[in-house]
């Protein structure tokens, strides 16, 4: 078992200021606000978040454009198949009216054929 480096407080000390010391030079080499390559990457990122933006609106107007012309569409169908409803209930009651028009001229025909029959039985009888 490897032996355990066990280091005093002044190594871990002088660790811990190299390590800070690191940081502090990261930071102090970053690149400045005014910094040409800077402004050029915010640029960049501000016309992707742009374009971005401008595909979901045109993405948004396209799918409320469907969704109106949908709704358009439905409401012709609807439209047509009410027509069709009332010309199919109109052919219909012509139907219902044509067949009750043919049951009264059959009771009127039987009628006036039994009337015929009782006038003939009379004639008869007299």
């Amino acid at each position: 078992m490897p032996r355990f480096n066990d280091n005093d407080i002044s190594q871990r000390r002088e660790t811990a200021s190299k390590a800070k010391q690191a940081m502090l030079e990261r930071f102090r080499a970053r690149p400045a606000e005014d910094d040409p390559a800077t402004v050029e990457r915010r640029a960049a990122r501000l016309a992707m978040s742009q374009a971005r933006e401008a595909r979901l609106a045109a993405r948004e107007a396209e799918l409320r454009a469907e969704a109106e012309r949908q709704a358009i569409e439905l409401k012709a169908r609807e439209e047509e198949a009410a027509r069709l409803a009332a010309e199919q209930a109109e052919r219909e009651a012509i139907e219902r009216r044509a067949e009750a028009d043919k049951a009264v001229e059959l009771l009127a025909e039987q009628k006036a054929a039994r009337d015929a029959r009782y006038a003939a039985r009379k004639a008869r009888r007299r």
